[in-house]
């Protein structure tokens, strides 16, 4: 559990740097397409960072599909974030990565869908 606490928590703070980084040395020097989806990224980024955080200290979940959840938002994360990190930052062309981005939002989703089918399992065996 405290493995994915930590993780969660410098996501977070990565999500910060890398806001203040966008906001401050990144305006002028891209495009605002091109800002606006680094912001993106950014945001998601936090967004789930704190989805992890939720999802970890909660006495409400067990141990496994903490874990299960766990490992799908991070990676989820980093294909999703990382990959438009690299198209924005590292000027890697989206044609070769594209697939990429779209996979670690599917990751997201099955994340939050997992967390969702939990709590529905809970609430049916508690009819």
């Amino acid at each position: 559990m405290y493995k994915n606490l930590t993780t969660a928590s410098v996501l977070g703070a990565v999500a910060v740097v890398l806001g203040a980084f966008g906001a401050h040395a990144l305006k002028n020097k891209l495009s605002p397409e091109a800002l606006n989806s680094f912001e993106t990224a950014v945001k998601y980024q936090m967004y789930h960072a704190l989805f992890l955080l939720f999802i970890n200290v909660s006495n409400q979940i067990t141990t496994s599909f903490k874990h299960k959840i766990s490992l799908l938002v991070i990676i989820g994360i980093i294909l999703f974030s990382g990959s438009i990190y690299a198209i924005q930052l590292l000027s890697v062309p989206a044609k070769y990565i594209w697939f990429i981005t779209p996979l670690g939002g599917l990751l997201l989703i099955l994340g939050w869908f997992l967390t969702s089918f939990y709590f529905l399992k809970k609430v049916i065996k508690n009819e």
